[in-house]
């Protein structure tokens, strides 16, 4: 796998790298250790070379490991003739092996769709969006369909959940895979999945004495199957970091925790265990800042959350908005009462896949100071404990 940041940014190469402080530096050395999925080695690697990082800086760092059961995909494809065509089993599929006729259901996999065509002992294939994949999938189960293939509104693959078991292979694929399935041809729908016990690891730093947090950064660690993780999420990962250098010697540091979460790509579960296990330490929180994909432009660097915060961010010069999108790990915080900034740059074209391999230092950079300076904001306007 070639590792790569931003072309006129990058300066090191891999071997004998030695321990450095810049957050390019940092980027290579984690890019190293491949995709940093939930429960692998490449992500208990990472957490350890980021926590020697948080040791370095004078913070105290502590582990909190909580399991769940976890989906995996083992390998699902659909044979037709002589070509063998790649997917993504959604979470919840059954898996199992079907060989029947495709059937190209039109529309996007309405129960009125289904109506329109003959599904019975055949592979339905349905285009992605409008409803809910679930949706489609019971549609397709009433109708008679002995499998389910959805094809991408988009140019590449997905990953995706059904939110509840079902018993029928679904298989999510390309636009080019969805075209290569014609209508009567037979084909082997192969579905290869598990389900196993999964033990995450959340990763706090903080300084000697803190307990009780004004402010908590955040960031997800893990990464998706396949993906080196790059910008999803070791920009914010580094973001975090450099937020906790740019505090040493100042109030923030004994008034912050920076946590890195685990287990978020599987549904915010790091995010969400912390909430659970540490009732007291969120009470007190006056602001949680959840950092997740920053290290690429796709757009201006966005910050946005509860009127309070985003007050400040104001006041200390950073642009920011009311409202709460996206689907990250301030959620969990903002459920529990908790004032949360969310900072983003957009979904890359990267995302979720093998080619994330790309960040740039300096927006990382300009991410951690933002956060820094809102933080300090948000501080200065608030009663010490």
């Amino acid at each position: 796998m070639k590792l790569l940041l931003w072309p006129a940014l990058l300066a090191l190469s891999l071997p004998g790298l030695s321990l450095g402080t810049s957050t390019q530096d940092h980027a290579q050395a984690v890019l190293k250790f491949g995709p940093r999925v939930t429960g692998s080695a490449g992500n208990e690697q990472a957490r350890s070379y980021l926590e020697a990082q948080f040791r370095a800086l004078g913070y105290q760092t502590r582990r909190e490991s909580f399991t769940y059961p976890r989906f995996d995909d083992l390998g699902s494809d659909v044979r037709a003739g002589e070509q063998l065509l790649t997917g993504n089993a959604l979470q919840d599929s059954a898996g199992g092996e079907v060989t029947a006729p495709v059937i190209q259901v039109p529309g996007v996999g309405t129960p009125a769709d289904f109506v329109r065509v003959d599904v019975r002992g055949k592979v339905a294939v349905v285009s992605r969006g409008q409803i809910p994949f679930i949706e489609k999938t019971r549609a397709a189960l009433a109708a008679g369909a002995v499998g389910l293939v959805i094809v991408n509104n988009s140019a590449g693959d997905f990953r995706g959940t059904l939110g509840q078991r079902v018993e029928v292979p679904v298989l999510g694929v390309s636009p080019t895979v969805g075209a290569a399935m014609k209508d009567g041809q037979p084909v082997t729908l192969r579905v290869r999945v598990s389900q196993s016990n999964v033990q995450a690891v959340n990763l706090i730093a903080f300084k000697a004495g803190v307990g009780q947090p004004d402010v908590l950064f955040g960031a997800h660690l893990d990464s998706v199957p396949g993906a080196p993780g790059a910008n999803d999420n070791l920009s914010g990962t580094l973001a975090v970091l450099d937020v906790a250098r740019r505090a040493v010697g100042t109030p923030l540091s004994a008034r912050s925790f920076f946590l890195l979460f685990d287990g978020e790509e599987d549904g915010l579960l790091g995010s969400r265990a912390f909430v659970k296990d540490s009732p007291e330490v969120v009470k007190g929180l006056k602001a949680m800042f959840n950092l997740d994909m920053v290290g690429v432009n796709v757009m201006p660097l966005s910050v946005s959350g509860e009127a309070p915060l985003v007050e400040a961010a104001r006041r200390a010069g950073v642009e920011a908005s009311e409202g709460t999108p996206g689907s990250s790990d301030q959620v969990p915080f903002r459920q529990a009462g908790v004032p949360t900034l969310f900072f983003h740059r957009g979904l890359d074209a990267n995302y979720h896949q093998p080619g994330d391999t790309l960040l740039d230092p300096a927006l990382v950079e300009q991410t951690a100071e933002a956060a820094f300076r809102i933080a300090n904001e948000v501080l200065n306007t608030a009663p010490l404990r």
